[in-house]
C-alpha cells in the first residue's frame, strides 16, 4: 500500500487497484457526456427538492397577505 495524489485528492493505493482504477477512467472517458448528465439531474433534483421544502417550510406559520382586500 501507498498514498498517491491524483487530482488533489490524497488517496491510499495498493498495487491491484491500479488496475481497477484504469479500468474506471477508460469506462468514465467513454460514457463522460452521460456521467455529467447523471450529475447535472442529481444536483438540479436536490436544488428542486431544497427549495420545495424551503418554500413549503415558510408557509407554516406565515399569516395573510395585507394587500388581500384591495
Amino acid at each position: 500500500m501507498f498514498l498517491v495524489i491524483k487530482k488533489g485528492v490524497l488517496l491510499l493505493q495498493d498495487k491491484s487497484s491500479k488496475k481497477d482504477d484504469q479500468v474506471i477512467d477508460a469506462w468514465i472517458k467513454r460514457h463522460s457526456s452521460l456521467v455529467y448528465f447523471g450529475l447535472k439531474v442529481v444536483c438540479y433534483t436536490v436544488i428542486l427538492l431544497a427549495l420545495i421544502y424551503l418554500y413549503d417550510y415558510n408557509g407554516v406559520t406565515s399569516g395573510h397577505f395585507i394587500y388581500n382586500e384591495f
